[in-house]
Protein backbone atom coordinates (compact mmCIF):
# COMPACT_ATOMS: atom_id res chain seq x y z
CA UNK A 1 0.00 0.00 0.00
CA UNK A 2 1.35 3.17 -0.99
CA UNK A 3 0.97 6.74 0.66
CA UNK A 4 1.79 10.22 -0.13
CA UNK A 5 3.34 12.68 2.23
CA UNK A 6 0.89 15.39 3.44
CA UNK A 7 3.71 17.08 4.85
CA UNK A 8 4.34 20.11 2.25
CA UNK A 9 8.20 19.48 2.49
CA UNK A 10 7.58 15.91 1.49
CA UNK A 11 5.10 16.04 -1.20
CA UNK A 12 7.30 13.84 -3.62
CA UNK A 13 7.83 11.07 -1.32
CA UNK A 14 5.85 8.06 -1.33
CA UNK A 15 6.17 5.51 1.50
CA UNK A 16 5.26 2.16 1.86
CA UNK A 17 3.71 0.62 4.91
CA UNK A 18 4.21 -3.36 6.05
CA UNK A 19 1.64 -5.67 5.23
CA UNK A 20 0.81 -8.95 3.78
CA UNK A 21 1.56 -7.76 0.36
CA UNK A 22 4.62 -5.79 0.52
CA UNK A 23 7.03 -8.25 0.33
CA UNK A 24 10.41 -8.11 -0.88
CA UNK A 25 11.61 -10.56 -3.89
CA UNK A 26 13.38 -12.94 -1.41
CA UNK A 27 9.80 -13.49 0.28
CA UNK A 28 10.65 -11.73 3.13
CA UNK A 29 9.10 -8.94 5.26
CA UNK A 30 11.33 -5.70 5.44
CA UNK A 31 10.47 -5.12 8.94
CA UNK A 32 11.14 -8.81 9.57
CA UNK A 33 14.06 -8.52 8.10
CA UNK A 34 14.92 -5.54 10.71
CA UNK A 35 14.02 -7.00 13.20
CA UNK A 36 16.03 -9.97 12.95
CA UNK A 37 19.21 -8.01 12.76
CA UNK A 38 18.31 -5.97 16.06
CA UNK A 39 17.71 -8.93 18.13
CA UNK A 40 21.20 -10.31 16.77
CA UNK A 41 22.89 -6.96 17.16
CA UNK A 42 21.41 -7.38 20.95
CA UNK A 43 22.10 -10.62 21.63
CA UNK A 44 26.02 -9.87 20.40
CA UNK A 45 25.60 -7.60 23.37
CA UNK A 46 24.12 -9.63 25.99
CA UNK A 47 27.75 -10.75 27.06
CA UNK A 48 29.26 -7.71 27.27
CA UNK A 49 25.93 -5.63 29.12
CA UNK A 50 25.84 -8.74 31.87
CA UNK A 51 29.98 -8.21 32.42
CA UNK A 52 29.31 -5.10 33.31
CA UNK A 53 26.07 -5.25 35.37
CA UNK A 54 28.23 -7.97 37.65
CA UNK A 55 30.88 -5.92 37.64
CA UNK A 56 28.69 -2.72 38.51
CA UNK A 57 27.21 -4.83 40.78
CA UNK A 58 26.79 -3.51 45.18
CA UNK A 59 26.44 -7.40 45.46
CA UNK A 60 30.54 -7.59 44.25
CA UNK A 61 31.54 -3.94 45.30
CA UNK A 62 30.05 -3.50 48.23
CA UNK A 63 29.96 0.15 49.19
CA UNK A 64 32.16 1.39 51.98
CA UNK A 65 29.72 1.77 55.04
CA UNK A 66 28.97 4.80 56.96
CA UNK A 67 31.02 3.36 60.10
CA UNK A 68 34.23 3.15 57.35
CA UNK A 69 34.07 6.61 56.30
CA UNK A 70 33.84 8.28 59.94
CA UNK A 71 36.99 6.35 61.08
CA UNK A 72 38.60 7.22 57.36
CA UNK A 73 37.22 11.31 58.69
CA UNK A 74 38.50 10.55 62.41
CA UNK A 75 42.22 9.12 61.32
CA UNK A 76 42.42 11.87 58.75
CA UNK A 77 41.61 14.57 61.36
CA UNK A 78 43.85 13.14 63.81
CA UNK A 79 46.74 13.01 61.23
CA UNK A 80 45.86 16.33 60.47
CA UNK A 81 46.40 17.45 64.45
CA UNK A 82 49.25 15.04 65.22
CA UNK A 83 51.53 13.94 62.20
CA UNK A 84 51.12 16.27 59.20
CA UNK A 85 53.35 18.75 60.55
CA UNK A 86 56.31 16.15 59.90
CA UNK A 87 54.46 13.71 57.93
CA UNK A 88 52.55 16.06 55.24
CA UNK A 89 51.31 14.44 52.07
CA UNK A 90 53.16 10.91 53.53
CA UNK A 91 56.63 12.16 53.67
CA UNK A 92 58.97 12.94 56.55
CA UNK A 93 60.57 16.50 56.94
CA UNK A 94 62.65 15.36 59.76
CA UNK A 95 64.23 11.94 58.14
CA UNK A 96 63.77 11.70 54.28
CA UNK A 97 64.07 7.76 54.58
CA UNK A 98 61.73 7.24 57.34
CA UNK A 99 58.34 8.54 55.29
CA UNK A 100 54.90 7.04 55.45
CA UNK A 101 54.97 5.43 51.81
CA UNK A 102 54.77 1.80 51.56
CA UNK A 103 58.30 1.50 49.94
CA UNK A 104 59.87 2.87 52.84
CA UNK A 105 57.83 1.55 55.65
CA UNK A 106 58.41 -2.07 54.51
CA UNK A 107 62.19 -1.31 54.43
CA UNK A 108 62.02 0.16 57.77
CA UNK A 109 60.21 -2.98 59.30
CA UNK A 110 56.94 -0.96 60.14
CA UNK A 111 54.31 -2.17 57.48
CA UNK A 112 51.36 -3.34 59.42
CA UNK A 113 49.17 -1.36 61.36
CA UNK A 114 49.89 -2.94 64.58
CA UNK A 115 53.90 -1.80 64.02
CA UNK A 116 52.51 1.74 63.12
CA UNK A 117 50.68 1.71 66.48
CA UNK A 118 53.65 0.77 68.43
CA UNK A 119 55.73 3.58 66.56
CA UNK A 120 53.16 6.08 67.28
CA UNK A 121 52.61 4.80 70.90
CA UNK A 122 56.19 4.81 72.35
CA UNK A 123 58.21 6.64 69.00
CA UNK A 124 61.44 5.68 67.19
CA UNK A 125 64.62 7.33 66.58
CA UNK A 126 63.75 11.01 65.60
CA UNK A 127 59.87 10.44 66.20
CA UNK A 128 58.16 10.93 69.73
CA UNK A 129 55.63 8.37 70.90
CA UNK A 130 52.08 10.23 71.62
CA UNK A 131 51.07 7.34 74.02
CA UNK A 132 49.21 8.30 77.20
CA UNK A 133 51.76 5.75 78.92
CA UNK A 134 54.82 6.15 76.51
CA UNK A 135 58.47 5.92 78.13
CA UNK A 136 61.13 6.93 78.37
CA UNK A 137 60.31 10.57 78.86
CA UNK A 138 62.46 11.43 76.36
CA UNK A 139 60.88 9.52 73.92
CA UNK A 140 57.92 11.09 73.57
CA UNK A 141 55.97 14.10 72.88
CA UNK A 142 55.66 17.36 74.98
CA UNK A 143 52.71 17.81 73.37
CA UNK A 144 49.19 16.18 74.21
CA UNK A 145 49.22 12.84 73.78
CA UNK A 146 46.82 10.35 72.02
CA UNK A 147 44.34 7.87 73.49
CA UNK A 148 44.53 4.15 72.52
CA UNK A 149 41.37 3.99 70.50
CA UNK A 150 42.83 7.52 68.71
CA UNK A 151 46.91 5.86 67.96
CA UNK A 152 44.18 2.91 66.59
CA UNK A 153 42.56 4.89 64.17
CA UNK A 154 45.69 6.53 63.06
CA UNK A 155 47.97 3.04 62.52
CA UNK A 156 44.68 2.18 60.36
CA UNK A 157 44.78 5.32 58.42
CA UNK A 158 48.03 5.57 57.82
CA UNK A 159 47.99 1.92 56.54
CA UNK A 160 45.03 2.68 54.22
CA UNK A 161 46.89 5.48 52.89
CA UNK A 162 50.40 3.76 52.40
CA UNK A 163 48.74 1.24 51.05
CA UNK A 164 46.61 3.45 47.97
CA UNK A 165 50.18 5.56 47.80
CA UNK A 166 48.53 8.73 49.74
CA UNK A 167 46.31 10.01 47.33
CA UNK A 168 45.35 13.77 48.11
CA UNK A 169 43.73 13.45 51.83
CA UNK A 170 42.80 17.52 51.93
CA UNK A 171 38.98 16.94 51.56
CA UNK A 172 38.75 14.70 54.95
CA UNK A 173 39.87 17.92 56.96
CA UNK A 174 37.76 19.58 59.36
Amino acid sequence: MQLLSVMPSCKSRTYSLPTKGNVKEGGQNPVVEKRKQEMKFMKSLAPTLLAAIVALSPIFNPPVSLGQTTDVHRGATLFGRACIGCHYAGGNIIQPGATLFLKDLQRNGIDTEEEIYRVTYYGKGRMPGFGENCTPRGQCTFGQRLQEEEIKLLAEFVKSQADQGWPNIESFGD
